[in-house]
């Protein structure tokens, strides 16, 4: 199991590491509105945090959630004309919770009672650009390859 993960916001990137070892390093999308903490802001809350729930293991890539829950659905461009306005979240969710009171934690500030995840996307959506509305989007395969390599707890610092 990898001991953290850093995502660094300028570079969209995701670092995943084995103690100070970068050992797999993926491209991001961060919020489109930039970086940010409040509650309605869209944004990518900044700060130490840690993943507090994983969601969707053993579903198969592209599955649907909505409200953390696996719709039933499969990903496809067919499916994505009939919801052209849905916030497409794929495959895994791993929840964030903040760690910084007054930061990213509790009040209107919560990264988790603003459900912000790392999870997967369309593949045809950009990464390495700022897009998501708040969250860290990953590829499908990039997401389920870093869920099976972290645990609940696993800290994650985002700046």
């Amino acid at each position: 199991m990898a001991t953290s993960i850093k995502i660094n916001i300028p570079e969209q990137t995701l670092c995943l590491y084995d103690n100070e070892t970068c050992i797999k390093k993926y491209t991001v999308s961060t919020a489109k509105n930039g970086t940010g903490e409040q509650y309605g802001s869209e944004c990518t809350p900044r700060g130490k945090h840690i993943i507090r729930a994983k969601i969707g293991a053993h579903c198969l890539p592209n599955t649907v959630f909505v409200g953390r829950r696996a719709t039933g659905e499969i990903y496809s461009p067919e499916l994505a004309a009939n919801h052209p306005n849905r916030d497409w979240v794929l495959s895994r969710i791993l929840w964030l919770s903040g760690l910084d009171i007054g930061r990213n934690r509790l009040g209107h500030v919560d990264t988790m009672q603003r459900y912000i995840y790392i999870h997967g996307c369309p593949d045809e959506f950009p990464m390495g650009i700022a897009e998501s509305h708040g969250c860290i989007r990953m590829r499908n395969q990039d997401i389920i390859e870093l869920f099976d390599q972290v645990k609940p707890g696993t800290q994650v610092l985002i700046n």
